[in-house]
C-alpha cells in the first residue's frame, strides 16, 4: 500500500508542481484546441494532396495529440526539480527514486489520454467520422497505452536533465520527429526506410496503426499485434529511463553535479 500511495498521491502531487501551466485558458487553447487545429489543417492538406482519407488523419492525430503534454510532463517530471532546486531532496528520500519517477508519469499519461479522447471526439464531428460502438473500449485502452508510452518516452528524456543542462531542445526535437517518423501524417510506406526503421522504435507508430485497425471496423484480433508491440516500445522506455535515472543520479553525485544549472 506505501508504494502504491507513493506512486499514486506522488505523482499528483509532482503533476500540480512541476507540469507548468499558468492558467484554465492556457491549458485549453494549447492542450486541447491546438490539436484540433493541427487535426484540420492535415486532414484538408490530405484532402487537397490526395494522400489519404480522413479517417486517416483523424484517427493519426488523436493519437499524436497525446504526446505533447506526455512528453513534456515527463521531462518535466525530472528537469523541473532541477530547475527549481529541489532534486536534491528528491534523492535524499529514502524511498526509490525508481518508482517515485515512474509513478509521475501516471498524471501526465491520464492528460495525454484526455487530450487525445477530446480531439478524436471534435475530429469525428468536424469531419463526420464513425467510429464502430463495440470498438471504443479497445480504441480507448490504445489510446492508454500510447499515452503511456509517450510518457516514459518523456521521461527517458526528462532522465538527460540530470546530466545535460539544456533537455528542452531535445524535447522540441523529439516531438517533432514523432510528427515526421510515427506515420500519423504522412503514411509509413511513403516514408524512406531509414525512417520507417527509427519510427518503429519511436512510441504512439504501432498505436497509430491499432487505432485505425479498430476505427476501420476490423475488430480487436487485427489490431492486438500493433497494441502489443505499442505496449512493449512502452515498457522498454520505461527501463530505459530506470536505468539512465540510475546511472545519470550516480555520476551527479560523483561530479557534484545535482544542481548545476
Amino acid at each position: 500500500m506505501a508504494l502504491f500511495r507513493l506512486i499514486g498521491t506522488g505523482g499528483v502531487i509532482a503533476y500540480r508542481a512541476l507540469f507548468n501551466w499558468t492558467t484554465p485558458a492556457m491549458f485549453i487553447g494549447s492542450l486541447l484546441v491546438g490539436p484540433i487545429f493541427q487535426l484540420l489543417f492535415f486532414a484538408y492538406l490530405g484532402r487537397q494532396l490526395g494522400v489519404a482519407d480522413d479517417r486517416f488523419y483523424i484517427v493519426g492525430n488523436a493519437v499524436l495529440a497525446a504526446s505533447l503534454s506526455c512528453v513534456f510532463g515527463g521531462t518535466m517530471a525530472v528537469a523541473n526539480e532541477r530547475r527549481f532546486g529541489t532534486l536534491g531532496h528528491v534523492l535524499l528520500s529514502p524511498r526509490s527514486r525508481t518508482a517515485v519517477f515512474l509513478g509521475r508519469v501516471l498524471p501526465y499519461a491520464g492528460n495525454g489520454l484526455l487530450i487525445a479522447v477530446s480531439t478524436l471526439t471534435v475530429g469525428a464531428l468536424l469531419l463526420g467520422l464513425r467510429v464502430p460502438p463495440e470498438a471504443l473500449p479497445a480504441l480507448l485502452a490504445t489510446l492508454a497505452v500510447a499515452a503511456l508510452s509517450c510518457g516514459f518516452f518523456g521521461l527517458t528524456l526528462g532522465a538527460l536533465g540530470l546530466r545535460f543542462r539544456d533537455v528542452w531542445v531535445v524535447s522540441n526535437v523529439s516531438v517533432a520527429l514523432l510528427l515526421l517518423l510515427t506515420g500519423v501524417n504522412v503514411p509509413a510506406a511513403e516514408l524512406p526506410g531509414w525512417m520507417r526503421a527509427v519510427g518503429e522504435g519511436m512510441p504512439i507508430t504501432h498505436a497509430a496503426g491499432a487505432a485505425r485497425r479498430l476505427v476501420a471496423g476490423e475488430g480487436f484480433a487485427a489490431a492486438a499485434p500493433a497494441l502489443a508491440a505499442e505496449a512493449a516500445v512502452g515498457l522498454g522506455y520505461a527501463l530505459l529511463a530506470a536505468l539512465l535515472l540510475r546511472v545519470f543520479e550516480a555520476e551527479s553525485r560523483r561530479r557534484a553535479s545535482l544542481d548545476t544549472m
